[in-house]
């Protein structure tokens, strides 16, 4: 007898089991003294049956759709893995080319000798002045 798992052997059982109480003949010779034994109880009847391997029964097993799945997932996975290597690449390579600008951009105004200074305009000034004068009143 070939391993079945307890869901298989139950289903087995329970289809002979149901053969077997509507009068299908018997694949396993009995007695008068072994059926009253068993009591004439189909279950146990399709339980010897199946012990002795006369069964025509066949189980067809399926392959889990899951590694199909997992397989795709860990594809998936690889690929994102890949895509922020090269998103990290790119912001790498961008940071360099800010560094060699602001690096440029030192060099320019150590060569000029000029300091830059931000000024704001004397109208925003006094504005601001009046609105805060206005404020406290």
């Amino acid at each position: 007898m070939e391993k079945f798992t307890k869901y298989e052997v139950a289903r087995i059982l329970g289809a002979r089991g149901l053969q077997i109480a509507m009068d299908a003949p018997l694949l396993v010779k009995m007695s008068k003294e072994d059926l009253e034994k068993v009591k004439y109880d189909p279950i146990e009847i399709a339980r010897i049956e199946l012990e002795s391997d006369v069964l025509p029964i066949t189980i067809k097993r399926p392959f889990p759709r899951k590694i199909e799945r997992k397989l795709s997932r860990e594809k998936e996975k690889a690929e994102r893995i890949e895509e922020k290597k090269v998103e990290k690449k790119k912001e790498v390579v961008e940071e360099k080319k800010v560094e060699e600008a602001e690096k440029e951009g030192e060099k320019e105004i150590k060569e000029e000798g000029e300091i830059m200074e931000i000024v704001q305009p004397d109208d925003e000034v006094e504005e601001t002045a009046g609105e805060a004068e206005e404020g406290i009143e």
